[in-house]
């Protein structure tokens, strides 16, 4: 009888232990192949010497403790032209915000024809007010008139007769002279009879509240029944012609640039479509605390540009000469912007920025680099300062 592969054992004196010797051989040969896979994959991880990502992390101390220097993939931007695109934001307002308020001595609100939003024409009526007193004074004052051309009229006819009669010795000359001055006299009542009475209508016609010229009303703050006066400040406020413009803060220096007559693309924040205006003024004073200035922007009207809402512009400001890198090669922490570049040790060095225009050719760089540099290209978040790499040049775009 044969017996399977197994060994005995007695263990103390009273516990017999069974040894199988083929379970252990096929947990060593399951081991050695695990061993042999993970060696296989880690040389397929860390072989790639070609990628910028993959060598930096192969910088890592391998057998026999000696570090790889990895390959990395470095670029010579140059000089090229671009155009200097300076980019604001700030508020947006009315070109020209004209508060519309009461004319006349006020009273009491009959009725509002016009609701924010409402375009107007010059001089239309936006609201009215109760005229009954001045109108029952107009209507007095137009009876004094009449009275007094009448008396005018009987002065002056007494005037003609008595100048008639003069000469045929019925009336004498003083007679004659206090009838032409009772007929000036009556005449001057009636001059102020009507100024009494235009000035008067005048009232009347102060009391309706008029838009000072074409626009759109932007706000209403006065309702029927409502009494108002002089001082009751703007009932309305109406943006002259509905143009509209983005008042843009910019920095000192990128104010140096811009010039009237811009061309700029506005973005209202929350809106998907842009607006072509240009620049209107250039603000001559910056702030002494911030270090800004103002930019004016004209845009023309439309529904998506609210007063007092935010908005974005970019400022076509003429064209430079900079270095251009694609936005893998520019990082920023809270330090600031900056790029590695490889100098003649083939070291890795940190090298700070600002930033210039970016948009899908890639980033302008303002300052800091002279484009003669060798910059890494993407592989930058993987590197260290002083770190001893291989440059693998690629032709600049």
């Amino acid at each position: 009888m044969r017996y399977m592969n197994r060994e005995t054992k007695f263990a103390n004196a009273d516990t017999l232990v069974v040894v199988d010797r083929s379970a252990r051989r096929r947990t060593i040969i399951i081991a050695a192949i695990v061993v042999a896979v993970l060696a296989i994959a880690a040389f397929m991880y860390f072989g790639g010497k070609d990628d910028p990502v993959a060598g930096s992390v192969a910088g890592a101390k391998g057998p026999g403790g000696r570090g790889q220097i990895p390959t990395v993939s470095v670029i010579v931007p140059g000089r090229g032209s671009v155009s200097r695109v300076l980019t604001a934001s700030g508020a947006l307002a009315a070109l020209r915000d004209q508060p519309v308020g009461i004319a006349g001595e006020g009273g009491l609100v009959r009725a509002v024809t016009v609701d924010a939003g409402s375009w107007v024409r010059q001089g239309q009526v936006l609201a009215s007010i109760d005229r009954s007193v001045q109108s029952q004074t107009a209507a007095q004052l137009a009876a004094q008139v009449q009275a007094a051309r009448a008396d005018a009229s009987l002065a002056q006819n007494e005037f003609e007769r008595s100048r008639a009669l003069v000469g045929r010795g019925f009336v004498s000359k003083a007679d004659l002279d206090r009838k032409r001055g009772a007929r000036d006299a009556a005449q001057a009542r009636v001059h102020v009879a009507q100024a009494q009475l235009g000035a008067t209508r005048a009232q009347i016609g102060r009391l309706d509240i008029r838009a000072p010229t074409n626009g759109l009303i932007l706000a209403r703050s006065i309702e029927v029944g409502q009494i108002v006066g002089p001082g009751a400040g703007a009932l309305f406020r109406l943006a002259k012609g509905g143009l509209m413009e983005l008042r843009a803060q910019m920095s000192q220096q990128d104010l140096a640039f811009v010039r009237g007559g811009m061309a700029a693309s506005v973005t209202p924040i929350g809106s998907d479509r842009s607006f072509s205006g240009s620049v209107r003024l250039v603000s001559p004073v910056i702030d002494p605390t911030s270090r800004q200035g103002e930019v004016r922007i004209s845009v023309p009207y439309d529904t998506s540009i609210r007063p007092g809402g935010f908005a974005e512009a970019k400022i076509q400001a003429g064209g430079t000469t900079a270095p251009l890198l694609p936005q893998s090669a520019v990082l920023s922490d809270e330090k600031g912007n900056y790029v590695y570049i490889v100098n003649r040790k083939k070291e890795v060095e940190r090298r700070p920025i600002k930033i210039g225009n970016v948009d899908d050719q890639g980033v302008t760089i303002a300052e800091g680099l002279s484009g003669q540099e060798a910059v890494v290209l993407s592989a930058g978040p993987f590197l260290n300062p002083g770190q001893k790499i291989t440059p693998k040049r690629q032709v600049a775009r």
